[in-house]
């Protein structure tokens, strides 16, 4: 599913315009965005908890070359699905 899908399923589940639908999606993303670059937690019970935590830096290898790379430490999101939505998958 990519965006365009997604603001057309939270339309027709949620009884809004496509363009209201569109306007809470970015609102998401980018509130989400904002709040992860602060290094801050977003838990929505039921559904999961995004989080930023930070990879070591560390000895890395080119697949094309063998070379050993140094990889830099960076900092990643992680998203860890809630119960809910752990158990609806499944």
């Amino acid at each position: 599913m990519n965006k365009t899908q997604l603001i057309d399923a939270i339309a027709a589940e949620a009884g809004l315009t496509k363009v209201d639908a569109k306007k809470a999606v970015d609102a998401f993303i980018k509130t989400t965005g904002e709040q992860l670059k602060d290094g801050e937690k977003i838990a929505l019970v039921g559904f999961g908890t995004f989080s930023v935590s930070e990879r070591s830096a560390r000895v890395g290898r080119n697949p094309k070359t063998g070379e050993k790379i140094e990889v830099e430490k960076k900092r990643v999101v992680r998203f860890k699905p809630g119960s809910d939505l752990a158990n609806e998958i499944q």
